[in-house]
């Protein structure tokens, strides 16, 4: 399985996505937009994952490449190539998927537990457990995108994860590494305002310790079950 990555910002990189794909296998290009890299053709790639970033899906005028990288995402949901989307990446595809992206009631920037839902027909998210203390770092927010089931929820964001035939959206970072953190707080903790959903930076750097482990494993299974569909596709 090929996997092309759309990395937005130099300190938000694919981590231990990378990590999942060198050990089983699977070849993985990092796209890096902020350099000025142009998109994979689509024929080059069976996975399109999409990271985050500090920018907002409406910033088009401010990042130019926004609007041919959702036209490439659009495309791919047409031929039915599997888009793995990650914050930004979410948010992204949950735009192009026909859903208003707009800014949450609250910052969610930390380690807090989301609650993962077994729906019927839903396969990205099965094998994890019911609740689940993910990394945080958005403060914009999605609808349901028409067409796709509703996998998680926390207090703070009423959709933090969805489903649709050839994608997933995850609002929280499940493949950030400690270096990979650091790096994001050391270029973005003056977002950290205070607010009831948003940890301090040595709480979130700690935190890492606490929580890491178990989000890699739930990023081995999401990721799994993402194969597993994608090479449905490609039958």
């Amino acid at each position: 399985m090929r996997i092309a990555c759309l990395q937005h910002v130099p300190f938000e990189g694919p981590g231990n996505i990378e990590m999942w794909a060198a050990e089983r296998g699977h070849p993985l290009r990092i796209v890096r937009l902020c350099e000025g890299e142009s998109l994979p053709h689509i024929d080059s790639f069976d996975l399109l994952v999409v990271m985050g970033g500090p920018m907002s899906v409406h910033d088009e005028a401010e990042f130019p490449w926004l609007r041919p990288e959702k036209a490439l995402v659009a495309e791919c949901l047409k031929r039915k190539k599997f888009v793995l989307g990650v914050c930004l990446g979410s948010q992204l595809l949950a735009e192009v998927l026909g859903t208003q992206v707009y800014r949450n009631r609250v910052k969610e920037i930390g380690w807090f537990p989301i609650e993962v839902h077994a729906q019927s027909g839903s396969y990205c998210l099965s094998g994890l457990p019911a609740t689940l203390d993910v990394l945080h770092w958005h403060g914009e927010t999605y609808n349901l995108p028409p067409g796709c089931i509703h996998l998680a929820k926390s207090e703070g964001c009423a959709v933090q994860a969805f489903e649709h035939p050839s994608a997933v959206g995850l609002q929280f970072h499940l493949e950030a590494t400690q270096d990979g953190l650091a790096a994001l707080i050391s270029q973005c903790g003056n977002e950290i305002s205070g607010g009831p959903y948003e940890q301090p930076a040595e709480s979130i750097l700690s935190g890492e310790k606490t929580h890491a482990s178990a989000a890699k494993s739930a990023l081995y299974t999401v990721l799994d079950n993402v194969s597993h569909r994608v090479a449905s596709l490609l039958q």
